[in-house]
């Protein structure tokens, strides 16, 4: 019983939208047959009881001085005029003529004035009729008498079945054309989300990102197809983001590999220690701690690379004059062949963020300008109030061919290949500076170097 109670939670969606729509389309057309046949139904009887009113009117105008008696009674035929009797109130006053339509108690009420006129079905002869018994209004002085008027129902009756039979083909006709519309609605309304979920499973078989649903040419924006389009967004960001991951991948086994193998070289010889002199042993322990520190800023560096955004537990406002102060001043020690110039003008704003995210993009940049300025050159720094960050040196510049791809991570112009670095210091600056919502750009600075503009937002 459970089974069959989520059986039709398991049918496809195309087959619920189908008998949706089915089920919609055949109700309306059951609806509007039924409509149809209650009206034909109500105007044929509705022409019979004018034609039996108008009968009776008629039958009373002439024989409004007469007494009790049968007129006419020869409704066994269908184009014979209406069967009609006068009937009084008094059972002892009834003619000696037998009535040929029938006479009730309700027929003495009506001719006794105590009940108001009515219609019946009755049968004359097996043929069905219809009867109408109405009080006679010009019965001569103290005559209670009521009028019965008759006529064959046979058209009437015939019209309502063959009425009823075409409403019943109608109907159906209308439920199978209904099914024929529900298939046809869900299958093409839902013919993007059968591409998008044939997309699915063939990049869930294949595990290939490259794959897009086909959009039809021409097709008017609606909602699945915004669903397709943003499917296929979706496919391409997901595309990307497995092309970086492999790329990040294999570019850091690719920059792990030396130093590795000259971390395996200088310990196995210093496993080796005893054939060693002293001062080989030196250089040796001195090349492997030099080596560690260059593998764990690496490493480092690729976990900072790997995290998106910033925790947002740790953000706080923070006042760019003093941060990018203290980093000038770090800078100062760390590379006291450069110097390093510092302008800021008044009226600086903080800046939401992780101060030491932020310590760490500014000195990444002002590294990258020491590392690139020749022996006492300047890196040039200015702050403004617009809260934005300028860092420029006066070393070879930046290359045009390698301008598009100075962010890009263990990329290093053929300029930088002699220089120390792994490639991605600028790199991790400008994916601090997208989590922290500002820009970072790179140019060549007018007169020869390169210039980074930091932008925060604001």
């Amino acid at each position: 019983m459970r089974a069959h109670a989520r059986w039709p939670r398991r049918r496809p969606l195309r087959t619920r939208l189908a008998l949706a729509c089915t089920a919609a389309v055949a109700l309306v057309a059951l609806g509007v047959s039924a409509a149809a046949f209650s009206i034909v139904r109500y105007e044929l009887e509705h022409q019979l009881d004018l034609h039996l009113t108008q009968q009776a009117t008629l039958l009373q105008q002439q024989y409004r001085d007469q007494g009790p008696q049968v007129v006419y009674g020869e409704c066994n035929y269908l184009a014979a005029p209406a069967c009609t009797q006068i009937v009084p109130a008094d059972p002892g006053k009834d003619p000696a003529q037998p009535y040929l339509l029938p006479v009730t108690p309700a027929t003495r009420q009506v001719a006794a004035r105590q009940r108001a006129g009515y219609f019946t079905d009755i049968v004359i002869g097996g043929h069905p009729a219809r009867m109408l018994t109405t009080p006679m209004t010009a019965a001569p002085a103290g005559a209670r008498q009521a009028v019965q008027v008759a006529l064959r129902a046979d058209t009437v009756r015939e019209g309502v079945q063959q009425a009823g039979e075409l409403m019943a083909a109608v109907a159906a006709a209308g439920v199978l054309l209904a099914a024929a519309l529900g298939y046809a609605v869900a299958r093409t309304g839902l013919a993007p989300v059968t591409r998008l979920t044939r997309t699915a499973e063939r990049i869930a078989a294949t595990r290939d990102a490259g794959l897009r649903i086909e959009l039809p040419p021409g097709r008017r924006e609606d909602e699945l197809t915004r669903l397709a389009g943003s499917f296929n967004t979706m496919l391409g960001e997901l595309e990307q983001s497995v092309a970086a991951q492999r790329r990040l991948v294999a570019d850091a086994s690719h920059e792990l590999r030396t130093p590795l193998t000259a971390l395996r070289t200088n310990a196995e010889l210093l496993s080796r220690a005893d054939r060693l002199t002293e001062s080989q042993r030196d250089r040796a322990a001195a090349a492997l701690r030099r080596q560690l520190r260059e593998v764990t800023g690496l490493v480092n560096d690729l976990i900072e690379l790997a995290r998106d955004e910033e925790p947002q537990p740790l953000l706080e406002q923070v006042r760019l004059g003093a941060l990018v102060t203290h980093c000038v001043e770090a800078a100062r020690d760390h590379w006291p062949a450069v110097g390093f110039t510092l302008e800021e003008q008044a009226g600086e704003r903080g800046v939401p963020g992780v101060p030491a995210r932020l310590a760490r993009l500014v000195s990444n940049l002002l590294d990258n300008a020491a590392k690139f300025s020749p022996p006492g050159g300047q890196v040039e720094v200015w702050l403004t109030a617009g809260l934005e960050l300028t860092v420029r040196d006066h070393g070879p510049g930046i290359a045009p061919e390698d301008l598009p791809y100075v962010f890009d991570r263990f990329y290093r112009a053929s300029a930088a290949r002699a220089l120390p670095g792994s490639g991605l210091g600028l790199a991790m600056a400008r994916q601090i500076a997208r989590a922290h919502g500002a820009s970072l750009t790179a140019e060549a600075a007018p007169g020869g170097g390169a210039l980074f503009r930091l932008r925060f937002p604001g």
